[in-house]
């Protein structure tokens, strides 16, 4: 690996429980920043880190953040998920933190970014919400890769779609992973004896096989 990612830098916004931090770390990263609203994924956060993550990144201003190489965000998604509103911009509380993202990056000016939501972005408003996404990350000067790939094709056992969106301000080429042939079957994970009071109720259970 290139001396230089053994040693870059990252922040993580709209951090949750810290899942794309581990990924980063994992290859080298160092988190140097981070951000997150809700306080019961704060308390996991400081669990699994042992920092606890800095509050509404709507107020605190980009200045104020280090300087780093990569932002990473996995940006509030039930604005644009196919189980919400799909209110898109309209929805003031989550649809428009995209441009909180955007003003950091015009800021901060970092070499590379890596964006998370849910599949339904590309689709929403026909499409329109996610050309106007793109377009301002382009304008801010960055090469855009944009793909929806599926943890289950990733080896884990949950199919979970999510669009990502990538972008560098050097001429990289780029590729997005080809997924793995292999999927991890239920039986490798799942525990052979458990608690009864992990299982759903008949109740739920019968109302969903009858659906």
């Amino acid at each position: 690996m290139n001396t230089y990612w053994d040693n870059f830098t990252f922040i993580d916004l709209f951090a949750g429980i810290g899942g794309i931090r581990l990924g980063f770390e994992s290859v080298g990263g160092k988190c140097v920043f981070s951000s997150e609203f809700d306080k019961d994924a704060c308390i996991t956060y400081e669990a699994n880190f042992g920092e606890w993550p800095s509050g509404d990144i709507t107020k605190i201003d980009a200045k104020d953040i280090p300087d780093f190489d990569v932002l990473l965000a996995g940006f509030p998604c039930q604005a644009f998920s196919i189980i919400g509103k799909k209110q898109g911009f309209a929805d003031e509380t989550r649809g428009t933190l995209f441009f909180d993202i955007e003003r950091i990056l015009r800021e901060k000016q970092p070499k590379a970014f890596m964006l998370e939501n849910v599949r339904n972005l590309t689709a929403h408003d026909g499409g329109k919400t996610f050309k106007i996404i793109i377009s301002h990350l382009e304008l801010l000067g960055y090469t855009v890769y944009a793909k929806v790939l599926n943890a289950l094709d990733f080896g884990c056992c949950q199919k979970r779609e999510r669009i990502i969106i990538v972008g560098f301000k050097e001429s990289i080429l780029f590729a997005f992973p080809e997924p793995s042939p292999y999927r991890k079957p239920l039986s490798e994970i799942l525990e052979a004896e458990v608690a009864d009071k992990y299982y759903v109720k008949d109740a739920i259970r019968e109302s969903r096989l009858k659906r």
